[in-house]
C-alpha cells in the first residue's frame, strides 16, 4: 500500500529527531533510565515475592497500584503453551476475569474481560480489550495473533483504561511486555517435542555491543510447529476439487523472529529500536458437524475429534505475515521525562475454511444433499502507524504526573471470497468476491496526576479526549455471471465520534501490608463498521459508540513477609449503547446498538511462595444482562427448521424453507461471559546436591457461558476444566521435564456454528518433554 512508504518517512524523521535528543543536556545525571537494562525474566535471579507492575505507566509495586491487575509470569506462561499450543488462546482463564477464544484458528484469537468482548469474526472487527505490546497498541485481529514470546511478563488490566491507553479499552488491556537487552552476556533456549510431532523452540541472547554497555542488543526467536493430525475422510466428488486423505488438516508452522538494539549514550537516555517479524501457515478452525446433539449439552457419541468429512474448503489452509519496527526513546532531564514511541505494523495474509463442518452428502434434505458453505478472508495488506508522546514528572515526587498525545492511523484492503469463487468449471469463479478499503485515524490528547496526600493515603485521577474516526469503501461487488452488480447498498461509509474518558482512584494503606483502594472509571469503544455483508450483496451496517463506566474497589495483601499475596476486588459496570451482532425483529442488522448491558461481580487472588511450595489460584464470578427490549437475534435455522432448542421468547417469520426466527434476547447474559472461573497451579522443588527436582501442575474450572446471543441448551458449556502436569530437574543452568497438557482428554465445546450444529473444540491430550538451557 502507498502509505506505507509515507509512514516509513515519518518513521525516519521521528527516528532522526530522537537521536538529536539523545545530545541533550543532562540536568541530573543520578537519575539513570534503568529500564532497558533490566534482564530477561528467563535469565533472572529468583523471584523476591514483590511483583512490579508498570499499569499506570510507571514501574510500581502491585500491591500499591489501585487497578484490578492479574500478572502472568514468564516460566508459567511457558507451561501454558508447551508443545506448540497457541500462546495466547492459553491464557485464557489464566488470571480472574480473562477469557480467549477462537473460531479462526491462530490468526484470530478474541478476547474477554468481565465479559465484555465482541464475537464477531469480521476481519475488520474492533474490540473492547486492547493488546498492549511493548506500550504500543496492537489494533487489528491479525497483529492482535503476534505470538508471545521471550517475555517479561504479561500483566491484564480489568475495567475501562481509557486515560493512558485510549479507546477501545472499555473491558480492558492486556500488556504484553519483552524482555530488554542486557548489559551482560545472557542467553536461554527452551525446546519442547510432543504428541502429533508438536514443537517449539524458543530461544533468546542477550548482550553488549560497546565494551562500556552504552550499546547493547537481544535477538529473539520463536519456532512452533505441529503435523496435521485429522483425517479427511469424504472421498466423493468435490465442486471446488477438496481431496481427501489420512492426516490433511490440523497442522501449523509458526516461525517468529525479534532483533532489538539498545543504546544508551548517557546515564540520561534510553533509545532501544526493535525489529519483529512472523511467518505462519496452518490450518483454519475446524468445524465438526453434528457433533452437536439437539437437546444436549454432550458431544455425539459418534464424534471423532481425529476426523472431519469436508468436500469443500481445500482443507482449511489458512497463512499469514507480519512485520514491524518501534522506535522507543526516553531522555530524563531530572525533574521531567521526555517519552517518544514510534512503531509501523505490516500484517498480510488469508484464511479459507470449510463453514458447515461437513459434506452435504452426509446431511441431506428432503433426499438432497443439504449444505454446502466456504468462505475466505484475505487481508491483502495492512499498515498501521502510531505515535505517542510522554512527558512525565520524577516517580520519586510527592505529585507525580505524566501528560502526553497519540497518533494512530490503520489502512488495510480485505477481500472476502464466497463458495462460488472457488467452484471449478463455472464462469463466476472471478465475480464471487468483493473487495474493501479500511481507514482508521485516531488522535488523543491525555494527562494524569497522582497525590501523596499522606504516606497512607494517595489518590489518583485521569483524563483524556479522543477522537475515532473509521472509513470504509466498497472497491469492488460480488457480481453475477453476467458481471453485473445486484448490490444497492452504499459503497462508501464514515463514522467519527470525539469522546472523553476519565478515572479517579483513591488508596490507603491500612497497615504496611494491608491496602484498600476504589475506583471509578470511563471508557469509550469507537463507531464500528461491519462490510462483510456486501459479499451477500447486502449493505453495510454500522454500530455508534459505545462508552462504560465502571464501579470497583477492593483490598490488597501480604504476609509472611510478603512471602503470601491476597488480592480482593468487587466491580460493576454500565454499558451504554453497547455494540452487538445478531438482528432486531424485522431480521435487519448483524451490527448494532443496543441500549445498555451490565455486570457485576468479584475477583479473588492468591500468590504464595513458602519454602519449596509455590501456589496460584484465582476466582472470578460474574454475572452480565442486555438491557433492551426491542432486540432480537436470529437463532439456529436451515431450510426452514429449527434444528436447536431456543429458550427465550420467538416470533417466527416467513413459511416454508424461508421460515426464520428470532429469539428475544432483553435480560439475557453476553455471550462468552463465563459465570465463573477458577484456576489454581501449583510447583512443589525438592533440593539435593545436584539441582532441584520438582512437580507442578495447573488446572481451570470454567462455569456456564454461552456462546451465542440467545439462550440454548445445546450452545452452551457449564464447568469446562482442563489442566497440565509437569516433572522435571532443574539447575542454575540446566532444566529436563516431561509434561502433559489436557491431562484429562477433555473435549470442551468452545464454539459453535449454529445453522449446523457445528462444534469447536479444545486441543487434543499433549504428551512431550522439555528441554531448558540458560
Amino acid at each position: 500500500m502507498t502509505t506505507i512508504h509515507r509512514n516509513r518517512a515519518r518513521f525516519v524523521l521521528a527516528a532522526a529527531s530522537l537521536i538529536a535528543l539523545s545530545q541533550a543536556p543532562v540536568a541530573h545525571a543520578a537519575d539513570k533510565v534503568a529500564s532497558a537494562a533490566q534482564p530477561a525474566t528467563s535469565d533472572a535471579p529468583e523471584d523476591t515475592g514483590t511483583i512490579t507492575v508498570t499499569a499506570q505507566r510507571r514501574t510500581e509495586n502491585l500491591q500499591n497500584v489501585p487497578i484490578s491487575v492479574g500478572v502472568i509470569k514468564a516460566d508459567d506462561y511457558a507451561d501454558y503453551k508447551a508443545a506448540g499450543s497457541d500462546s495466547l488462546l492459553s491464557l485464557s482463564g489464566r488470571v480472574p476475569s480473562l477469557y480467549v477464544e477462537s473460531t479462526t484458528g491462530r490468526i484470530f484469537p478474541r478476547f474477554y474481560i468481565r465479559g465484555l468482548g465482541n464475537i464477531d469474526f469480521y476481519l475488520g472487527a474492533s474490540q473492547p480489550v486492547s493488546i498492549i505490546q511493548d506500550d504500543v497498541v496492537l489494533e487489528h485481529v491479525v497483529l492482535k495473533s503476534n505470538p508471545a514470546y521471550d517475555i517479561q511478563q504479561i500483566e491484564v488490566l480489568r475495567g475501562p483504561q481509557g486515560s493512558l491507553f485510549g479507546r477501545n479499552t472499555t473491558a480492558g488491556i492486556i500488556k504484553f511486555d519483552n524482555a530488554k537487552p542486557t548489559k551482560d552476556w545472557t542467553g536461554h533456549v527452551n525446546a519442547s517435542w510432543g504428541s502429533y510431532n508438536s514443537q517449539e523452540a524458543e530461544a533468546a541472547i542477550s548482550g553488549p555491543i560497546a565494551k562500556d554497555g552504552s550499546v547493547t542488543f537481544r535477538l529473539s526467536g520463536l519456532h512452533q510447529h505441529r503435523d496435521n493430525w485429522v483425517t479427511n475422510t469424504y472421498t466423493g466428488p468435490s465442486a471446488d476439487g477438496t481431496v481427501g486423505g489420512s492426516k490433511t488438516l490440523g497442522r501449523f508452522s509458526e516461525n517468529d523472529g525479534r532483533f532489538q538494539i539498545q543504546f544508551d549514550p548517557d546515564p540520561a537516555t534510553s533509545i532501544n529500536l526493535t525489529t519483529s517479524y512472523r511467518d505462519y501457515s496452518g490450518t483454519a478452525t475446524l468445524f465438526y458437524r453434528g457433533s452437536i446433539v439437539k437437546g444436549s449439552t454432550a458431544p455425539n457419541p459418534t464424534w471423532n475429534q481425529k476426523q472431519v468429512a469436508y468436500d469443500e474448503g481445500g482443507n482449511n489452509p489458512q497463512a499469514y505475515t507480519t512485520y514491524g519496527q518501534t522506535l522507543h526513546a526516553r531522555h530524563d532531564f531530572g525533574t521531567v521525562s521526555l517519552t517518544s514511541i514510534t512503531s509501523l505494523q505490516h500484517a498480510s495474509g488469508y484464511s479459507r475454511g470449510e463453514t458447515d463442518g461437513g459434506a452435504a452428502v452426509n446431511f441431506p434434505f428432503n433426499g438432497a444433499p443439504n449444505g454446502y458453505g466456504e468462505s475466505q478472508g484475505r487481508l491483502r495488506g495492512l499498515d498501521q502507524w502510531t505515535e505517542e508522546v510522554r512527558l512525565a514528572s520524577s516517580d520519586k515526587a510527592r505529585l507525580k504526573w505524566q501528560v502526553g498525545g497519540i497518533y494512530f492511523d490503520s489502512r488495510d484492503d480485505t477481500e472476502f471470497d464466497q463458495r462460488a469463487f472457488f467452484l471449478q468449471g463455472t464462469a463466476n469463479n472471478p465475480n464471487n468476491w468483493v473487495l474493501l478499503h479500511d481507514i482508521n485515524t485516531s488522535w488523543g490528547i491525555f494527562g494524569q496526576a497522582s497525590y501523596q496526600v499522606t504516606d497512607a493515603f494517595s489518590i489518583t485521577g485521569g483524563v483524556r479526549e479522543t477522537n475515532d474516526t473509521k472509513k470504509t469503501a466498497l472497491l469492488k461487488t460480488a457480481n453475477t455471471v453476467a458481471n453485473v452488480s445486484t448490490y444497492t447498498g452504499r459503497t462508501f461509509v464514515r463514522l467519527s465520534d470525539t469522546k472523553p474518558s476519565w478515572d479517579i482512584s483513591a488508596v490507603y494503606k491500612l497497615t504496611p501490608d494491608l491496602n484498600v483502594y476504589a475506583r471509578i472509571a470511563r471508557g469509550f469503544r469507537g463507531p464500528t463498521i461491519q462490510g462483510r455483508s456486501a459479499v451477500f450483496n447486502a449493505d453495510f451496517t454500522t454500530a455508534n459508540s459505545e462508552t462504560n463506566t465502571s464501579y470497583e474497589a477492593g483490598l490488597k495483601s501480604s504476609f509472611l513477609n510478603n512471602a503470601v499475596h491476597f488480592n480482593l476486588t468487587g466491580f460493576y459496570y454500565e454499558v451504554k449503547n453497547i455494540q452487538l451482532n445478531g438482528n432486531d425483529s424485522n431480521g435487519n442488522g448483524v451490527l448494532f446498538n443496543a441500549n445498555k448491558a451490565r455486570g457485576w461481580g468479584g475477583e479473588a487472588e492468591l500468590n504464595a511462595h513458602v519454602q519449596n511450595l509455590t501456589l496460584n489460584a484465582g476466582l472470578s464470578l460474574l454475572h452480565t444482562e442486555i438491557d433492551d427490549t426491542n432486540v432480537y437475534a436470529q437463532t439456529c435455522g436451515l431450510n426452514g427448521v429449527q434444528v436447536c432448542t431456543v429458550l427465550n421468547p420467538q416470533i417466527v417469520k416467513g413459511t416454508g424453507t424461508g421460515t426464520a426466527y428470532y429469539a428475544q434476547i432483553n435480560g439475557n447474559p453476553l455471550p462468552q461471559a463465563p459465570k465463573y472461573n477458577f484456576n489454581a497451579s501449583a510447583r512443589y522443588d525438592i533440593p539435593t546436591k545436584i539441582g532441584k527436582f520438582y512437580v507442578s501442575t495447573d488446572w481451570n474450572l470454567q462455569g456456564r457461558t454461552y456462546f451465542v446471543p440467545y439462550k440454548t441448551i445445546e450452545f452452551t458449556s457449564n464447568n469446562n476444566f482442563e489442566g497440565g502436569a509437569k516433572i522435571g530437574w532443574h539447575n542454575d543452568h540446566y532444566d529436563v521435564a516431561a509434561y502433559v497438557r489436557n491431562l484429562t482428554n477433555q473435549h470442551n465445546l468452545v464454539g459453535v456454528i449454529e445453522n449446523y450444529m457445528a462444534g469447536v473444540y479444545n486441543d487434543p491430550r499433549i504428551f512431550g518433554i522439555s528441554l531448558g538451557i540458560k
